[in-house]
């Protein structure tokens, strides 16, 4: 892996590694959405959801487009999300069994 990478890899990580981003990413998955809709699916203050979805934007996971006033957010590959949520399923399930198998040693 180049350091290039590696520096856009821990930004992606990163970005995934909170429970209301990755909330987030999910309802986009769904379809486009402004922060109002946001707020109301995921909770939260709207500028709190504003500063999460700068974080996924930085990271390439979301995008914008302007839509008169307000600023509707989508990701262009909702199948990337649906997959990292089933690798980290994967990989949890991993995680337990090895958990399990290291206690009974």
């Amino acid at each position: 892996m180049t350091a290039e990478g590696a520096d856009t890899a821990v930004r992606v990580f990163a970005a995934l590694a909170s429970p209301v981003r990755l909330r987030i990413l999910h309802v986009l998955a769904q379809g486009p959405s402004d922060v109002t809709r946001l707020v109301e699916q995921v909770g939260g203050a709207p500028s709190t959801i504003s500063q999460h979805l700068l974080t996924l934007r930085r990271a390439g996971l979301v995008d914008f487009r302007r839509d008169g006033r307000r600023q509707v957010y989508f990701t262009e590959n909702p199948q990337a999300v649906a997959d990292v949520r089933r690798a980290a399923e994967r990989l949890a399930g991993r995680e337990g069994a090895a958990g399990q198998g290291a206690a009974g040693s």
